[in-house]
């Protein structure tokens, strides 16, 4: 047997998330399907994060285990041709046994892309999100801070959520402002479910001046739902990267034909 891995980009909006369901189509239902079509028997996928319904993923990784001896640009052309346009693997690369998608993985980064105009776009109906008032970035920077480091997330959790542990630890969040754009970068271990989104409904709510600052610090402390924001939007969510050890040589996503991934050209901090 031998173990592939395949870095796979897709526009979400059409999904109804990332997991193989009983209802609803998913992006794992039709990469498997493609995979099947492509080496006329069944493939199971391990993914490296499941991604909500209506988020995309621009660094998503998976691996899977095959008989099948073939080159790694087949792996790329094969599945792509079986493939829905919002579906695309990028590259494919042969691992070791003991790389996995999942576990192997220690953080990961999401993108958010904000457009804050008293109108909306349909351009960029499921693509960003989108308030009409406007937002002081300042403060939503001075109210990210109280989240950096190791924390009791409960307060951003999703009641469906399936993660063994609420503790998580964030890394980072970036927020940079760019014309009618306030674009997001959050890098941590792990995310619980609806966690980034939860986040951006209180950075929004200090954005707008609704909250101070430090209430953000508020909402941490209190480990309660009910005492955060309501869940924000996935439409400008992306999964962007998923950080592997340096012996696996993960190839970097494929992001520029994305028109705003330059706003984050440089590498995040160690």
């Amino acid at each position: 047997m031998k173990r592939i891995a395949l870095g796979v980009q897709y526009d979400g909006s059409a999904f109804a998330g990332w997991q193989s369901q009983p209802h609803g189509n998913t992006v794992q239902d039709e990469l498997e399907r493609a995979l099947r079509e492509f080496a006329r028997m069944p493939v199971q996928t391990t993914v490296a994060g499941r991604t909500d319904r209506g988020v995309h993923g621009l660094g998503q990784v998976v691996h899977f285990d095959t008989e099948l001896d073939r080159v790694d640009i087949s792996w790329v052309r094969g599945p792509n041709a079986f493939l829905p346009k919002t579906i695309g693997v990028q590259w494919a690369k042969p691992m070791p046994d003991d790389f996995h998608a999942r576990f192997s993985a220690f953080e990961r980064t999401y993108y958010y892309v904000l457009y804050v105009n008293p109108v909306r776009s349909p351009m960029l109906s499921t693509k960003a999100g989108w308030v009409h008032t406007p937002l002081d970035v300042d403060a939503m920077r001075a109210g990210a801070v109280h989240l950096i480091g190791e924390h009791d997330f409960s307060a951003f959790r999703s009641s469906q959520c399936q993660s063994k542990t609420p503790f998580k630890h964030l890394y980072q969040i970036d927020v940079k402002q760019h014309g009618n754009f306030v674009h997001f970068r959050f890098r941590a271990n792990a995310f619980l479910h609806h966690m980034v989104r939860n986040v951006m409904g209180c950075l929004i709510e200090i954005g707008s001046g609704r909250r101070p600052a430090g209430w953000m610090a508020d909402v941490l402390a209190s480990r309660s739902r009910d005492c955060a924001a309501p869940t924000f939007m996935p439409d400008g969510l992306y999964l962007a990267q998923v950080g592997y050890p340096e012996q696996f040589a993960v190839p970097a996503p494929v992001t520029g034909s994305v028109p705003w991934s330059t706003v984050w050209t440089e590498q995040p901090e160690t």
